[in-house]
């Protein structure tokens, strides 16, 4: 009788299966919309199977659908509350539906935000993402709920223990949103020192740019590329040209690498390559060329209100 009830059941269970791997595979291409739809009667007929109840969180949560991935992540708790990371995402849910809604309601759950999180700090002395979790809610809340830039400071800290490049990373953002920029371009500099990695150097990128200071952000952007080879330097670098006037040579010609060497992969849009190159033609006075590029962008992407108001300044030149 047990081997006809397996046999019967056997089919069952491998389809089951076999869905639950269709949904990994979908959410790994970041098809997560499809990725839930699957998920959905997986996990309503197996509700125990952890695996497939946080990912369906997740694939939630990727569609910023926060009740539904709060849920799941609730419920994963309840079955492994030792789990640091399911700590970790029910925080993250809760921190992210906090933004999405009024303040008054949001104050409503700050206080569980910030329960979460430091559970699952306590839970796991390694994980790493809930401190990074710690260090922006600690600076971004008010202090009058909560808010503590020597918390922030003491996560950061904790960060540089476990990882010296985190740690110099997050000891810059809480200097940067401190107002504190000299402070922040040092540790920027050391995270870039020690680690090396694409987001070191956008973060100082993104200090300079914010600061008002072009050279400088141009100098790490060709430092980087240097590193990376990553062709989406090229159009940041022709960017900050056109944007603030400076370097315009060096500018066009990075636009035109990029434009030659583009791929979906890196990620801005040719039209936009083409706005930019109209604005350094722009500032060159060279209304033919400008022209000629912000037509290009405008036959791209058509719609762009952006590049219509653009056309209207090159005409008036």
């Amino acid at each position: 009788m047990r081997v006809l009830l397996f046999l019967v059941l056997f089919p069952i269970l491998i389809f089951g299966q076999s869905s639950f791997d269709d949904a990994k595979q979908l959410y790994a291409n970041k098809d997560y919309k499809k990725a839930a739809e699957v998920l959905e009667p997986f996990v309503a007929k197996n509700p125990k199977h952890l695996e497939a109840v946080e990912l369906y969180g997740d694939a939630n949560a990727q569609q910023s659908k926060w009740d539904t991935a709060i849920t799941h992540y609730k419920f994963l708790i309840s079955e492994g509350p030792e789990n640091a990371n399911y700590h970790y995402k029910y925080g993250g849910a809760l921190g992210m539906k906090a933004l999405s809604i009024s303040k008054i309601r949001a104050l409503g759950i700050i206080g569980e935000v910030k329960a979460a999180f430091l559970k699952a700090a306590e839970l796991d002395p390694t994980h790493i993402d809930t401190r990074w979790a710690l260090v922006e809610l600690y600076m971004q809340l008010p202090g009058i709920i909560g808010g503590s830039k020597s918390k922030s400071l003491k996560y950061a800290q904790e960060l540089e223990t476990l990882s010296t490049v985190d740690g110099y990373l997050a000891k810059g953002y809480i200097y940067e949103y401190d107002n504190e920029p000299e402070l922040a371009e040092t540790y920027y500099k050391l995270a870039i020192s020690v680690g090396g990695s694409v987001t070191c150097y956008d973060k100082l990128i993104t200090l300079y740019e914010k600061e008002g200071r072009p050279q400088e952000a141009i100098s790490v952007m060709e430092a980087a590329h240097i590193k990376h080879q990553r062709n989406a330097l090229h159009y940041q670098i022709g960017k900050v040209c056109a944007e603030y006037n400076v370097q315009l040579e060096k500018g066009a010609y990075c636009l035109q690498v990029y434009l030659k060497q583009y791929s979906v992969q890196d990620g801005v849009p040719k039209a936009w390559a083409y706005y930019r190159l109209a604005q350094i033609y722009k500032h060159q006075k060279d209304k033919s060329k400008a022209l000629k590029y912000i037509n290009k962008a405008i036959s791209e992407l058509p719609d762009s209100a952006v590049f219509t108001s653009e056309k209207q300044e090159i005409n008036n030149l």
